[in-house]
């Protein structure tokens, strides 16, 4: 290619035979002091920087024998210096990519796009979101710039590392690469042309492609039709979103692996709204958050683990999993589905400490932002649909754990105190629980010891 070019050159421009016979020389010295401008190697480089060897060639001769001896004077030096500006023309780009999502998330499915082609991003900048089995995960840019190109779309299943977005530093170099492109397609044309004319045999591929359009069109509107077979008004099919799939599966997983069993109680709650309406300002202004129930029932599920720690147990296998530590797990509903963050080291904490470990798991829950660590492991479960105003349920178990509490909503019921019918605030709890594992008897004593604390909150200072 270079001897053709230096002879079009040569013809066109008139030249010479001496000063023709000088580039060849020169032309040759070049090749010969500095080898790897012939190699592939480097050619890919020149090549992927987004610069053609006839551009290449057009600046080489348009220098005329001065800039051949640069060339060769200099060696490879010189050639570092020609391209170092076609790669800052086609742009000083970074490749946004999939974060790990986790040790038990090995995908996830590209939920939408947070910014648009052209925008400029700061970096650690959210770019797109991805939705796991678990939770959704932002993709942020690794530099400040303007996004190129996505890579992939809404919808497309990713793993951790693929590209997702190419990200230009500068904004004014996205706008000169398109013109850069222009003129280098519309350059190498001359060539082309002789090597183009001898195939107009390809005719025979697009008679080829013909047939075939026909062929696969008619699958994608019979699986359009599908959906629409039943003729029926006023509905409209969406796709699950893959946290939803998850909790289906392991819900179902759970009604077919465990042999569920739910027994119940009912709770007066007069004495521990007596004590959350007596301490909570007091409350609040030394620890900074609001005394809610919901830290009364986790200190009472946790004494009633300690007196019965089958509940916090788990079949292995044929082995029986005993844990000494208490990790409650407490079901938070988003607009996206049910996350169940973990409070770990239940049992070390302080009415405070679990308060503040609630708002701050549910807070993220609600925003999207929490962590898969934050989800993981959990030895029981405590969920209170009394916050959307459940009067009784009989929860289920979220494996691998073996039982879960349910909280309900608060009612005033008449009941029987000292022999006279008055009026308390009551609530029905209930216990659903693995009976493989755990026994009636133990189910009942725990729901017993829950009921005990939570009516008599003095108990948990007395420890009786």
């Amino acid at each position: 290619m270079m001897l053709r070019s230096v002879i079009r050159r040569a013809a066109t421009k008139g030249s010479s035979p001496s000063l023709f016979g000088k580039s060849l020389q020169s032309s040759s010295r070049v090749a010969a002091s500095s080898p790897s401008l012939l190699t592939g190697s480097d050619t890919g480089t020149l090549l992927h920087r987004g610069t053609h060897a006839h551009s290449f060639h057009n600046l080489a001769f348009s220098a005329g024998n001065s800039g051949f001896s640069r060339l060769s004077s200099s060696g490879s030096s010189t050639l570092q210096r020609w391209v170092k500006p076609f790669s800052s023309e086609s742009g000083d780009t970074v490749e946004a990519v999939v974060p790990h999502m986790g040790e038990s998330i090995t995908d996830g499915t590209l939920a939408n796009f947070l910014k648009k082609p052209g925008e400029r991003v700061e970096a650690d900048e959210a770019i797109a979101q991805i939705e796991t089995d678990k939770v959704t995960i932002d993709i942020a840019s690794p530099a400040s710039g303007v996004i190129q190109e996505f890579l992939v779309k809404e919808g497309d299943t990713v793993e951790p590392g693929t590209k997702v977005a190419i990200i230009s530093k500068s904004e004014a170099v996205s706008h000169d690469a398109p013109s850069q492109k222009v003129a280098e397609t519309s350059e190498p044309k001359p060539s082309p042309p002789a090597e183009d004319k001898p195939k107009p045999k390809v005719e025979s591929a697009p008679v080829a492609d013909k047939p075939k359009a026909p062929s696969s069109p008619p699958p994608p509107k019979q699986s359009a039709k599908e959906p629409q077979l039943p003729p029926k008004e006023r509905e409209r099919r969406v796709p699950m979103t893959r946290l939803r799939k998850r909790v289906a599966t392991r819900l179902k997983d759970s009604q077919n692996t465990f042999a569920l069993l739910t027994t119940f109680n009912e709770v007066d709650m007069t004495n521990l709204m007596k004590l959350r309406s007596q301490y909570k300002d007091a409350f609040y202004e030394k620890h900074g958050v609001k005394l809610g129930l919901m830290s009364g029932f986790i200190k009472a599920a946790v004494s009633a683990l300690q007196h019965q720690p089958v509940v916090n147990a788990v079949i292995d296998g044929d082995d029986i999993i005993y844990r000494d530590y208490v990790d409650i797990s407490i079901a938070v509903g988003t607009s996206k589905g049910l996350v169940v963050p973990v409070i770990r080291g239940a049992d070390k904490m302080n009415f405070a400490e679990i308060e503040k470990t609630i708002n701050s798991l549910a807070k993220k829950a609600n925003e999207g932002t929490i962590s898969i660590d934050e989800m993981a492991g959990g030895s029981f479960t405590v969920s209170n649909g009394g916050v959307y105003g459940s009067l009784i349920s009989t929860p289920i178990i979220n494996p691998p754990q073996s039982a879960i509490l349910g909280m309900h909503s608060i009612v005033s019921r008449p009941m029987v105190v000292g022999g006279s019918v008055v009026p308390r605030p009551m609530m029905y709890v209930a216990l659903t629980y693995d009976h493989r594992l755990i026994d009636g008897r133990e189910a009942v004593y725990f729901l017993r010891r829950v009921k005990d604390v939570v009516e008599d909150p003095q108990r948990l200072l007395l420890d009786i």
